[in-house]
């Protein structure tokens, strides 16, 4: 069972997710999990129209940080498991990017874990978006974007 990485759209799914936590050790101490769900959105923090989005990785590196974050994440108290997916390839609006599940003992647990892994993900992971655009116009553009900051 992976609890971590990387994967090529498609390959991986929210049902993969959630049965990953369910055969996992100490799954009967489970209480609460949340999911965050990262989607692709329409439009850029500028206002313009996306048409589709494009992600890669770094794999070994994304692979390698994303299994620390929940392996950090996993040892506050009433944890039981982490997951972080996310997925790469080619992207339309309101599709699935990454999968964000927090797994303990009670609902107060998990949410502020959650909050975390997702800041920690976006923060720590090498994952490139590159965003196709159209403007007010309807000039077609491209270019690689950063979320650092």
């Amino acid at each position: 069972m992976k609890r971590a990485g990387v994967h090529e759209k498609g390959a991986f799914s929210v049902s993969d997710l959630i049965n990953n936590v369910r055969r996992s050790n100490n799954c009967e101490k489970t209480g609460a999990m949340a999911l965050f769900i990262g989607v692709t959105r329409g439009e850029t923090i500028e206002g313009k129209k996306v048409k589709k989005l494009k992600l890669e990785a770094y794999e070994e590196k994304a692979n390698e940080v994303l299994d620390s974050i929940c392996d950090d994440l996993s040892k506050k108290k009433g944890i039981i498991n982490v997951q972080i997916h996310h997925l790469l390839g080619e992207f339309e609006v309101g599709e699935d990017l990454v999968y964000v599940l927090v797994a303990g003992s009670h609902r107060t647990d998990v949410f502020p874990v959650l909050r975390e892994a997702v800041e920690r993900y976006k923060n720590e992971t090498p994952v490139f978006k590159k965003e196709y655009i159209i403007d007010a116009k309807g000039s077609a553009s491209e270019y690689w974007v950063s979320e650092k900051g």
